[in-house]
């Protein structure tokens, strides 16, 4: 039912930005294929795949890309796909024998995503990094955090999902769309480092414009203005107001009952001192009864809310932000289509739960799978039905 319906990718396992990537293009109605290794019994007993929901929307064949026979079997899958993601560090897939030139030989029309950190050049496209290094290197991570500490991480929000894999999605709909015209596939450089930069391109504006301060809490979005910031409530828990326009602002105060002649909105040089006192203000009630008074006014105020807390606040239970499928409880796929929602089409894959059907699936004789299988290149697995689901 989903908007790409028809389409067909092969994954090729990794972590992180990948599996996202892979994750939304499944949601979205794609025949979504990943590539799995046969799981050792460190792995099996460290990752719970069942509960692991960016494996979700998908199926999963083990193929061993070291044997001569697993990567055959591989490009006779990737000689019938729309796209392939390739999570690995340059150079890896070109060693396995499946990297752009052959693949795209094979199969012309073929889109070549690659997701990495650098990049496929630079001097450190060799090197290992995690998404906290992405954004250091790029610029926000210096602007996060409070002043008299150091930069704060921002979970691997920014350089592996935001910067990472939402960037890796656009640039495989963006090749699908241009094949129409043309007809040939294309090698997309998805570098989480290069989408973390594009993520910032408005504070790098307001930085040559001279209207961002490089001190942290200094800005007006980053924990400086006394009207655009996190507070601790009376019972511990945290609100957060974003009063950044002037009718907003007006609004605030009168909610709050501040005169508004000692509470000015542009006096950078007062926004330190007026913080520490909105600070004391909001440590008067709960978290409850600041919610009670103030959300769904223009304030810009919402709850901060846990992981746990979130999928039953009013509204995002009105959107069903928040889903129960296959009796977990996770994000709705993202964004909606009117005509052609997505959905969780499947639970999280075991690595191996769909071996046998997606090569037979893919143009594989029953005789083929047999002896993938005798010779150890493919492995059909359960799921352990004895994990338990939990909600988020």
């Amino acid at each position: 039912m989903g908007p790409l319906e028809g389409i067909k990718v092969v994954e090729l396992g990794g972590i992180g930005p990948g599996p996202f990537t892979a994750m939304m293009l499944g949601d979205m109605g794609a025949d979504v294929v990943r590539i799995d290794r046969r799981p050792s019994g460190e792995e099996q007993e460290h990752q719970v795949a069942e509960l692991d929901l960016m494996q979700r929307s998908r199926r999963s064949l083990i193929l061993d890309l070291k044997s001569e026979a697993g990567r055959a079997a591989l490009l006779r899958l990737i000689e019938q796909a729309d796209v392939l993601i390739d999570p690995f560090r340059p150079g890896v897939a070109e060693r396995l024998g499946v990297g752009p030139d052959v693949c795209m030989e094979l199969n012309p029309g073929l889109v070549f995503g690659r997701m990495t950190g650098w990049g496929q050049t630079g001097p450190l496209a060799h090197v290992a990094g995690h998404d906290l290094n992405y954004a250091a290197l790029a610029g926000p991570i210096a602007a996060m955090g409070r002043r008299d500490g150091p930069p704060s991480p921002a979970l691997n929000l920014i350089g592996d999902f935001g910067g990472g894999g939402m960037l890796l999605t656009l640039g495989i709909l963006a090749a699908l769309v241009e094949r129409q015209k043309s007809g040939e596939g294309q090698v997309i450089d998805a570098a989480m480092v290069d989408g973390t930069a594009l993520l910032c391109a408005s504070i790098v504006g307001m930085t040559t414009m001279g209207a961002w301060r490089p001190e942290r809490e200094s800005n007006l979005v980053d924990g400086g203005a006394h009207f655009y910031d996190a507070y601790e409530t009376a019972d511990g828990k945290f609100v957060t107001i974003g009063a950044i326009e002037p009718k907003f602002y007006a609004e605030l105060l009168e909610r709050l009952e501040l005169d508004p002649s000692e509470w000015p909105h542009e006096d950078h040089t007062l926004w330190p001192e007026l913080s520490v006192k909105m600070a004391e203000v909001f440590k008067t009630k709960t978290r409850a009864e600041w919610t009670e008074r103030l959300e769904g006014t223009d304030i810009c105020f919402a709850p901060v809310l846990s992981f746990s807390e979130a999928p039953e606040h009013p509204h995002l239970k009105a959107r069903e932000t928040y889903v129960e499928a296959f009796g977990q409880v996770q994000p709705a796929p993202a964004p909606r289509f009117s005509r052609t929602p997505g959905e969780v089409a499947t639970p999280p894959a075991v690595p191996g739960e769909h071996s046998r059907e997606v090569l037979a699936g893919w143009g594989f004789d029953e005789a083929e799978i047999d002896a993938l299988e005798s010779d150890g290149v493919t492995e059909d697995r359960e799921r352990d039905e004895s994990v338990t689901i939990g909600a988020a």
